[in-house]
């Protein structure tokens, strides 16, 4: 006789509440993955208040972003050694409850440093969260299933950041800035209740295994050093003693992280996982795919603000369609990753985002509000295409007992590429739109007869309007500099997504590496994980 299934397993959870359960803890995880997300993109569309509130710089503003986002990908890889030391209700309330106290704290925070504090907690809290709902959803789909659950996954994954700025616009002109650290909590509170009915607990009986504390810690002062380096190049300069001394810090780091993870008998990310052709290459395109989503999703509210003067509501609503038709092509593009090869969806995505992005280079302060959205709605397509087939494509290559080391990693590769990607185009939206801010200032000069026409209408304007004489010429000079500085950042802007397009049609070459065989991928990865030093130990 077979002793039968403990309640709180997953075999004994099915015996509960029947085929029913796969949906039930299916809702139950997206809870956490829409609250977590939601929050990684909603405080986009309130930096300027926040800049506002605090006097903060663009440059500390950033660190909001990148804060939570390098957070994030540094405790991804703690979400394996979590769930199999506490199981995955225990890591799922836990995170979820650390999060909903940085979201209170976010909310109410008296000053810049704590709420910087806040958003770094949301990240760590976040970042095991996420690969653990695709862990349990691929535990409770069977295979033939499994792209239509990634793509009900997916759409959390996606229309959060896509739905999150229009919620958060209406939040900030309604309300506050404050007000958008709140919203998520509803969620936690739903997933907390939900997680202590259908979520199971620890599947291991025996001593969990020692933590890679040492990589850890490696990874850590990487991403810290790293992105310090960039957020303050620009200002303290990229020859700078202390700049130098971050990206020294960041290189040797690295490095020892790599080092030690190939050779610790317990590593925190199995590199050998990426001894896969097809995982490998799936993991360049989830490193571009992060960078684009969460890029894009930084520029555009931005862009709407700062140039073309939208309200925080009005920017947000421009994502509004873009995340409603996402909730179409969602489910359609699971279904397809069931029947057609996982490339060439990620492919075909991955052309209609660079597409987007190239057509947003012709945006300027006239583009109409509606254009816009279209052009955002086609990017937005093809993220939807790319995101079920890439995990679907990428996790069945792999053999089912490294589905959580693969998961983990896909999802930190991920996450990698969305903090680099608001970081750099950052810095490239600076960097361009300085250059042709000076490139402009040095044409106006007395020989350039579209400026002296320009200031001698300028001040005509100001004298009708009976502005004193001996402040006229300095008034239209000012119009002049803010005339020259808004089209400056225009075309850095346009330059930015330029930058976007063509890293999106660079990952068609990676995405190609996806065609191989799964299940001979899985046979390669299985035979690769039994010459690594965990698996020697594990089988003496």
């Amino acid at each position: 006789m077979t002793s039968a299934p403990r309640p709180d397993s997953i075999e004994g959870l099915f015996a509960r509440f029947g085929p029913a359960y796969r949906w039930l803890v299916t809702v139950t995880v997206m809870m956490g993955t829409i609250a977590t997300i939601l929050t990684a993109t909603i405080v986009n569309v309130a930096l300027p208040d926040i800049m506002g509130a605090f006097g903060m710089g663009q440059d500390k503003a950033q660190l909001l972003s990148t804060g939570f986002l390098a957070a994030m990908t540094g405790t991804m890889l703690l979400n394996a050694w979590m769930v199999e030391t506490l199981g995955q209700r225990a890591t799922f309330m836990l995170a979820v409850s650390v999060f909903i106290v940085a979201s209170i704290l976010g909310g109410l925070a008296p000053a810049e440093g704590v709420l910087i504090l806040a958003r770094v907690l949301q990240g760590a809290a976040a970042g095991i969260l996420q690969p653990l709902a695709m862990q349990t959803i691929f535990q409770v789909f069977p295979p033939e299933k499994r792209g239509s659950a990634m793509g009900i996954y997916g759409i959390g994954v996606v229309l959060a950041p896509a739905l999150g700025p229009t919620l958060g616009g209406i939040m900030v002109d309604s309300f506050s800035w404050r007000y958008v650290f709140f919203m998520a909590v509803p969620f936690c509170l739903v997933g907390l209740f939900l997680a202590t009915l259908f979520m199971p607990g620890r599947a291991a009986s025996g001593p969990p295994r020692r933590f890679d504390w040492i990589g850890f810690g490696l990874l850590t002062v990487f991403l810290v050093t790293l992105l310090n380096g960039l957020s303050n190049g620009q200002r303290y300069g990229w020859l700078s003693d202390s700049i130098l001394t971050d990206f020294a810090f960041a290189l040797v780091t690295g490095i020892g992280f790599i080092v030690w993870e190939l050779r610790t008998p317990t590593p925190m990310l199995n590199l050998k996982l990426f001894i896969n052709w097809t995982y490998a290459g799936a993991s360049v395109v989830a490193f571009i795919f992060g960078a684009g989503i969460y890029g894009s999703t930084f520029l555009i509210p931005l862009f709407a603000q700062t140039i073309q003067g939208y309200t925080p509501t009005r920017s947000g609503l421009l994502l509004m369609p873009a995340g409603l038709i996402l909730a179409i092509v969602f489910p359609i593009a699971g279904r397809l990753t069931d029947k057609t090869p996982a490339y060439a969806t990620v492919m075909f995505g991955l052309a209609l985002f660079a597409l987007s992005s190239f057509l947003m280079t012709g945006v300027d302060t006239n583009t109409s509000f509606w254009l816009f959205v279209w052009w955002i709605m086609l990017g937005r397509i093809g993220l939807g295409f790319i995101m079920p087939s890439l995990n679907a494509g990428a996790l069945k290559a792999l053999p089912m007992t490294l589905l959580g080391q693969g998961s983990g990693a896909i999802n930190f590769v991920r996450q990698l590429g969305g903090a680099f990607g608001v970081n750099l185009l950052s810095i490239a939206l600076e960097r361009r739109s300085q250059l042709y801010v000076d490139s402009f200032t040095a044409a106006q000069h007395a020989g350039n007869s579209t400026t002296t026409g320009l200031l001698h209408d300028v001040t005509g304007l100001l004298a009708q309007a009976g502005v004193p004489e001996a402040i006229r010429q300095a008034g239209a000079m000012n119009y002049l500099g803010r005339v020259i500085y808004s089209q400056g950042n225009m075309l850095g802007y346009r330059d930015s997504f330029f930058i976007v397009g063509i890293i999106f049609l660079a990952a068609l070459v990676p995405a190609l590496m996806m065609r191989q065989r799964p299940a001979r991928q899985a046979i390669q990865a299985s035979e690769a994980m039994r010459h690594t030093p965990s698996s020697q130990n594990a089988s003496q």
